[in-house]
């Protein structure tokens, strides 16, 4: 007799393993009474991150931090690596020479570089990589070191465009993404960097959005990643128009892949540009620097109705208005840019937006600039989700780390808590109470004993939704960079619903 049994955790399971992140729900059928009960959160068993290739400069150095907390209800076993994708040019072209050269493993080319590999959940380990051939990088998280395990990508360019601090965290493959803030000017060199981990050719569209609309391009539509390849697009090779702000969207038609947005600035630096948060109706931005002398939004609907936001700034005394910037009008289908000044006027400060009437899905990012005249540095802040059950910001030092909450609804109760470093420390945890409608910058608890990088855990315990983002500075020549990486939660847990009665089906 064989016999196949049909499981709903095991298929729940499965699909976090292959996800990250999975919710089932019984069908929705009348008169049917419902087999499963409350949802359970457990530990996910596998999840996949994507780092760019960090940056075309010969004089770029570039660090490495990979880090996944400690998760109650997870096994011994399990890995977490990093291995270098085969990279493509700028033009699409391809890698020529010796530099596509396999060295026995699918996608991957001998680089010469240091990659970090995961010996122990709680507690960090770093790499390095230098210079203008530094690879993209794939990564897989099993078993025990799996949940929520984060991987920051920093980079520091002395000299050229976009010198300054870059610094990405590595993003999960995905089917769509939304960039707010890019840009096709005479000023800006903007590449959309693609990643495909899988086994198969990924076929991507990218698409365009300006000022009056969507912008006509057939070369940026059926763009295909090879396998455990990358792939940068140069956005001025898409179009012929310059657009001082522009909106990205990548959609996946075929596989998935890992985008983000690389900003250099001829004469402002320049940083990366993360998704925005899905389409929403309101939305947090988090993390403006209180020292910026320069905030701008970017803002798009997807959709054909106008959106009208209410726009507020949390501040550490609660939610106030910018004086002349009430309310910001974004046409469907249009890219909007409201120059916000020094909006902070040297204090902690989030965006938060709001509609004034009904709700219409909206995508949003800031670039943000600290300093003056030739020793400007910029960043960018997207939309992002609130904390959730937890958020890990994996690279920080003894010094120049901030972290900036914010609680825009109610008043919310969080742990934060320093790993040990890389190279020794003992962990520490401290509580913040963050007000209703404030902004609360903290310089974060540093371990006892800190040798090498650490990471930071933030986990709400009591009251409303809290919104994250580290800020991590370094002044060198005089120019201010700096780089901001919001705190969404971090997936470490799936919701398996449990079934009332056994499901199994025997076949003769």
């Amino acid at each position: 007799m064989n016999r196949t049994t049909l499981s709903l955790i095991a298929g729940a399971t499965a699909l976090a393993a292959v996800t990250g992140f999975a919710a089932l729900s019984a069908p929705d059928t009348p008169g049917a009474e419902s087999t499963a009960k409350a949802a359970a959160q457990l530990p996910v068993e596998r999840t996949s991150l994507l780092c760019p290739a960090p940056s075309m400069s010969d004089i770029a150095e570039t660090s490495y931090t990979s880090f996944t907390p400690v998760t109650k209800g997870t096994g011994s076993g399990g890995k977490a690596e990093l291995r270098a994708a085969a990279q493509e040019s700028a033009d699409g072209s391809g890698a020529g020479g010796d530099k596509g050269k396999d060295d026995g493993q699918s996608g991957e080319r001998k680089t010469g570089k240091s990659m970090p590999t995961s010996k122990e959940p709680g507690k960090p380990v770093t790499g390095d990589s230098s210079g203008a051939e530094s690879p993209a990088l794939v990564g897989t998280a099993d078993g025990r070191f799996a949940p929520g395990w984060t991987v920051q990508q920093t980079t520091e360019v002395a000299a050229g465009t976009g010198r300054g601090l870059q610094g990405v965290n590595c993003t999960a493959p995905d089917t769509s993404f939304w960039f707010a803030g890019a840009s096709t000017a005479a000023d800006r060199t903007d590449y959309v960097h693609l990643t495909n981990p899988d086994d198969s050719a990924a076929v991507v569209d990218i698409e365009l959005y300006g000022k009056d609309g969507a912008l006509q391009s057939t070369v940026g539509e059926g763009i295909t990643v090879q396998p455990h390849s990358s792939e940068p697009v140069l956005l001025s090779t898409l179009t012929d128009e310059e657009q001082t702000n522009l909106t990205v969207h990548v959609n996946v038609r075929s596989g998935r892949v890992g985008a983000a947005v690389q900003a250099l600035d001829d004469k402002l630096g320049g940083d990366w540009l993360a998704a925005s948060t899905d389409p929403s109706g309101s939305l947090v931005l988090p993390g403006i620097p209180k020292d910026a002398t320069s905030v701008r939004l970017v803002a798009f609907t997807p959709g054909d109705a106008d959106a009208d936001l209410k726009l507020r700034l949390a501040s550490p005394s609660g939610l106030i208005t910018p004086a002349g910037n009430e309310t910001v009008h974004v046409k469907g289908g249009m890219t909007t840019a409201v120059d916000l000044g020094d909006v902070t006027r040297g204090e902690a400060g989030s965006l938060v937006l709001t509609p004034t009437d009904r709700s219409v899905p909206v995508v949003a990012a800031l670039r943000v600039v600290r300093g003056k005249g030739d020793k400007q540095e910029t960043a960018f802040i997207p939309a992002t989700r609130p904390v959730g059950t937890r958020a890990t910001s994996a690279d920080n030092s003894a010094k120049g780390s901030t972290l900036s909450l914010t609680a825009p609804d109610r008043a919310a109760t969080v742990e934060v808590t320093a790993s040990a470093g890389s190279e020794g420390g003992t962990p520490v945890s401290k509580t913040y109470t963050i007000k209703a409608g404030t902004t609360q910058d903290i310089e974060p608890p540093v371990p006892g004993g800190l040798k090498g990088r650490y990471a930071l855990t933030v986990e709400p315990k009591s009251g409303g939704p809290v919104y994250g983002a580290r800020t991590l500075t370094a002044t060198e020549g005089g120019v201010p960079g700096f780089t901001v990486q919001t705190l969404p939660d971090d997936r470490g847990t799936v919701a398996v619903p449990e079934a009332d009665e056994d499901l199994s089906v025997l076949q003769k």
